[in-house]
C-alpha cells in the first residue's frame, strides 16, 4: 500500500475523520461549487500578493481575514449550539447551510474589509478616536472572530480571549501585580480593530504572508509524489532492521516534517501505511500508534517549515529565517534520536524482526520514479539558505511543484488535481487562520495592558520564592537562588505551555505564552531566541500529552487502540522533546546561532544530550542488552540526567554511576545466552 494508492478525496476523508480542524460539514452542489471557487481564488490571490503584487499591509491582512472567517462559517457548523438545533429545518437552510451562518459569513467579510477599504489617511485620523460605526464594525468582527475560532478549533482559545478581554475592561479589580487602570469598550475596540496590535496584528500577518503559501506548497509537494518518495526512502533505509516499520515511521515522519507543519496531518498521512505495518510485525496496537504520533509531532520542529512558529520568530526576533532553521536542526534530530532508541529497544525486547525483503521497495526504482519530486523542496531550501525571504522561496517552490507535476510521467498533475490541491491547501489554513485572528485579540490585550511583563514578574517572583525554600536545605544550597529561580521559572512555563496547548493549536500557544515567557526569562538572563524555542517546544509537546493529545488520539483511531494509553506511551516516547529545551537553555550552543557559540561547547552538549536521552530511553524501555530490574531502571533513568546537564564533569560522574549497571547487564546477557544455548 502507498500514499498514492489513496485518492485525494480518500486522504481528505481520513483527515476529516481524525483531525477536528478538518471536520467540514457537507454542503449542497451550489454551495460546494462556490466554496471550491472561493478556496482556489484564495490560493491564487495569496500566490499573486506574495509573489508579484504590491498590496498594502492592512488591505492584505483584511482580505485574508475575510476569506478565512467567511469560509469558516460556511464550512464549520455551530455543532451542538442551540442555534444549530433551532435552525435545523429546511426553511432556515440554503443548500445545506443555515441562513444564520450565511449571515455570519457576510457580516465577517464586511467587518473585515470595512477598515482596510478606507483610505489610509482616514484610518490614521481615526486611530484613538474611532467613530460610532467603527466601533460597531469592530465589535462585529471581534464577536465573529471568537465564534469562528470556537467552531473550527474548539472553545478553549476563545475562552482564553474572553478572559483577557474581561481583564482589560476590569483591570482595577485584578489582584496584586496584575491590577491596572482598565479601559473602556471604545478603547478596547480602538486597540484591537483600529491598530495593527490586535486582530490585524503580527499573527494574522504571518499567516497571510508566509504560512498560507507553505501549507499550499506542502499539499502540492505531497501530490506530485514527494510524500511517497519520503516513505519509500524510509523503508529502504530502515525497513529491514529489527522492528522495521516503526523505524520507517520515524524516518518517514522526519522527512514529511520538512513539508508538513501539522502533527495530525502528518500522522494520518504516513500512519495509514506505517501503523498497520507495525502491528503486522508484532508491535502492540497502542505502541504502534504512539510511535507514529510521536514521530509525526516532530514535523512541527523540523526545518524548513516548523509549522508557523518559524515565521512568527522571524517577525518577533527580526532575524533571518535561515538562522531560525539552523537553531532548530539539532534539537529536532535529538527528538527523533530519542524515539529511535526506544523503538529499537522495544523491538529487541519483543524479539521483533524487520520487514520481508519482498515488501521493501527497490532503491533504484524509487529514485527513478520519484527523483523529480525532490526538486521543489531543493529549490525552496536553497532560496531560504541564500537569504531570500520566506514568501519568495515559497512562491518559487509552488511554481516548481506545478512544473514538475505537469512534466513528471509518474504522479502526473492534471488541471483537476491542481484545482483540488489549491482548494485543499486553502482549506487547511482556515482553522489556523481563525486561531491567528483570535490570538491577535489576546496579544492586543497584552500590549494594551502590559500584562505580559506583569505575569513575567509574577512567574519570576514565584520561582524565586521556591528557590529560597529549596536552597535553604543541604545539598540544594550548592546552587544559588538565581539558579533555582531560573529552573523553577522554566518548570512553571513548561507546565503552562502543556496545559494551554492541550486545547489550542501549537502556534497559538506559542504566541500567547511567549508574551509571558520572554519577559520572565529575559529577567533571568536567557537569550530571546532560546526563550522562544523553549516555549515553542513545550507547546508542541501538548500534541502527545494527555488528556488532550490530538496527534496521539488520531493515531489511536487508525490503530484501533485505547486513546489514553496511546497518549501516555507517546509522551514516554517523546520524552526527549521535554528534556532538550532545558538542555539548550543551560547550554545555548546547541542552537548553533546563539551568542558566544563555540564548537567545543556544542560538541560536549550534543554528546551529553545523546547519551542522556539514550539512557532515559533504556530506563523507560526496561531493556538494554538484557532486561533491567526495577531498581536498575530507576538508577539508569535518574543518573542519565548527569549527561543531560552540560559539562565534562557531570558526564564523568554519570559514567561512574551508571557503569555498575552496564556491567550487570553484560553478566545477565551472558547468562541468557548460555541458557539459550543449553536449551
Amino acid at each position: 500500500m502507498s500514499v498514492n494508492e489513496l485518492t485525494p478525496e480518500e486522504l481528505e476523508e481520513i483527515e476529516r475523520k481524525y483531525d477536528p480542524e478538518m471536520a467540514f460539514r457537507p454542503t449542497g452542489a451550489m454551495i460546494g461549487a462556490f466554496v471550491s471557487f472561493a478556496l482556489v481564488s484564495m490560493a491564487v490571490y495569496h500566490f499573486y500578493a506574495s509573489g508579484f503584487g504590491l498590496i498594502r499591509e492592512l488591505l492584505h491582512r483584511g482580505i485574508h481575514i475575510s476569506f478565512v472567517l467567511g469560509l469558516v462559517f460556511i464550512l464549520f457548523s455551530a455543532k451542538k449550539s442551540s442555534s444549530a438545533t433551532l435552525l435545523s429545518s429546511k426553511w432556515y437552510r440554503f443548500d445545506g447551510v443555515p441562513a444564520i451562518d450565511l449571515l455570519f459569513a457576510f457580516g465577517a467579510v464586511a467587518a473585515a474589509m470595512y477598515l482596510p477599504m478606507l483610505p489610509p489617511e482616514i484610518v490614521a485620523e481615526r486611530v484613538g478616536n474611532p467613530s460610532t460605526f467603527d466601533v460597531v464594525m469592530g465589535t462585529i468582527l471581534l464577536f465573529l472572530t471568537l465564534e469562528a475560532a470556537r467552531r473550527s478549533i474548539g472553545p478553549t482559545l476563545p475562552m482564553i480571549a474572553i478572559i483577557f478581554i474581561l481583564f482589560a475592561l476590569f483591570g482595577p479589580l485584578a489582584p496584586g501585580a496584575l491590577k491596572h487602570g482598565g479601559t473602556s469598550w471604545l478603547g478596547l475596540i480602538n486597540h484591537l480593530y483600529m491598530t495593527n496590535q490586535g486582530i490585524y496584528g503580527i499573527a494574522i500577518g504571518v499567516m497571510a504572508q508566509y504560512v498560507f503559501l507553505f501549507i499550499v506548497f506542502g499539499v502540492l509537494a505531497t501530490r506530485i509524489g514527494l510524500g511517497q518518495l519520503f516513505i519509500d526512502l524510509a523503508m529502504v533505509i530502515a525497513g529491514r532492521f529489527a522492528g522495521g516499520p516503526a523505524k520507517v515511521a520515524i524516518f518517514s515522519s522526519a522527512f514529511m516534517g520538512t513539508i508538513s507543519g501539522s502533527s495530525i496531518a502528518n500522522t494520518v498521512t504516513t500512519g495509514a501505511l506505517t501503523i498497520p505495518a507495525m502491528k503486522k510485525v508484532g508491535y502492540p496496537k497502542h505502541f504502534a500508534a504512539a510511535v507514529e504520533a510521536t514521530a509525526s509531532t516532530g514535523g512541527q520542529i523540523t526545518p524548513p517549515i516548523l509549522g508557523a512558529a518559524a515565521f512568527i520568530m522571524v517577525e518577533y526576533l527580526e532575524i533571518p529565517l535561515r538562522d531560525i532553521l539552523a537553531a532548530a536542526l539539532f534539537p529536532a534530530l535529538l527528538h527523533y534520536f530519542g524515539i529511535f532508541i526506544m523503538v529499537h529497544l522495544e523491538a529487541k525486547k519483543l524479539g521483533l524482526k524487520g520487514m520481508d525483503k519482498k515488501d521493501l521497495p527497490k532503491t533504484l526504482l524509487v529514485l527513478r520514479q520519484h527523483w523529480l519530486s525532490i526538486i521543489p523542496l531543493a529549490i525552496l531550501v536553497y532560496l531560504i539558505l541564500t537569504g531570500r525571504t520566506p514568501d519568495y522561496a515559497a512562491v518559487y517552490g509552488i511554481i516548481a511543484c506545478v512544473v514538475v507535476g505537469f512534466l513528471n510521467p509518474v504522479n502526473r498533475l492534471t488541471i483537476k488535481d491542481l484545482w483540488h490541491s489549491l482548494s485543499m491547501g486553502a482549506k487547511n489554513t482556515l482553522a489556523v487562520g481563525a486561531a491567528a485572528a483570535t490570538v491577535g485579540v489576546v496579544v492586543g490585550v497584552v500590549t494594551l495592558t502590559g500584562v505580559g511583563f506583569r505575569l513575567g514578574y509574577v512567574v519570576v517572583q514565584t520561582a524565586t520564592d521556591f528557590g529560597n525554600i529549596i536552597g535553604s536545605f543541604w545539598p540544594m544550597n550548592f546552587f544559588t537562588v538565581t539558579q533555582w529561580a531560573l529552573f523553577f521559572s522554566l518548570v512553571l512555563i513548561a507546565i503552562a505551555c502543556i496545559l494551554m496547548g492541550a486545547g489550542i493549536p501549537t502556534t497559538a500557544t506559542y504566541i500567547i505564552l511567549v508574551a509571558v515567557a520572554a519577559p520572565a526569562l529575559a529577567m533571568l538572563g536567557v537569550e530571546p531566541l532560546v526563550a522562544h524555542f523553549f516555549v515553542f517546544y513545550y507547546g508542541v509537546l501538548a500534541d502527545i500529552t494527555p488528556p488532550v493529545a490530538l496527534a496521539a488520539y488520531a493515531a489511536a483511531g487508525i490503530a484501533g487502540s485505547n486513546p489514553f494509553k496511546t497518549g501516555n506511551t507517546a509522551f514516554r516516547l517523546g520524552i526527549a522533546k521535554a528534556i532538550v529545551p532545558f538542555v539548550f537553555v543551560y547550554s545555548p550552543a546547541l542552537l548553533l546561532v546563539t551568542d558566544g557559540f563555540t564548537w567545543a561547547a556544542f560538541s560536549i552538549t550534543l554528546l551529553g544530550a545523546m547519551i542522556g536521552i539514550a539512557g532515559i530511553g533504556v530506563a523507560f524501555s526496561g531493556y538494554f542488552i538484557a532486561p533491567l530490574s526495577k531498581w536498575q531502571r530507576w538508577w539508569v533513568g535518574l543518573f542519565s540526567l548527569f549527561f543531560v546537564a552540560p559539562g565534562l564533569l557531570t558526564m564523568a560522574i554519570g559514567v561512574v554511576l551508571i557503569l555498575p549497571v552496564i556491567l550487570l547487564q553484560v553478566r545477565d546477557a551472558k547468562r541468557i545466552k548460555l541458557l539459550g544455548v543449553e536449551a
